[in-house]
């Protein structure tokens, strides 16, 4: 029985990465700090509608949907573990003594 050939898949396209600014950064912390919140929410919604679409049996194939939800829970971690070593930091210099 001869075997078929695998076809070649096309990867799911990546979102693109931002290039970072070679010069000084005057963006407020709290600018940064909504920007990271709407990329994670960005990063989820998105994860939603590629499972939806792939429930729904439009176009989204299954690993298409598992890289989706994979990359939003990393986004989110990401996100937990920086807010986990700001608030550490700020525990940190409210125990100091002046």
């Amino acid at each position: 029985m001869p075997v078929s050939p695998i076809s070649s898949t096309p990867f799911p396209a990546l979102e693109p990465v931002r290039p970072v600014p070679a010069g000084p950064v005057s963006a407020s912390f709290s600018d940064v700090l909504a920007g990271a919140i709407r990329d994670v929410d960005n990063f989820g919604r998105a994860a939603d509608q590629t499972v939806n679409r792939f429930l729904s049996g439009e176009s989204e194939e299954l690993h298409t949907a598992a890289l989706a939800v994979q990359r939003a829970e990393l986004a989110f971690d990401l996100f937990l573990q920086a807010r986990n070593k700001v608030v550490q930091a700020y525990q940190e210099i409210m125990r100091m003594q002046v």
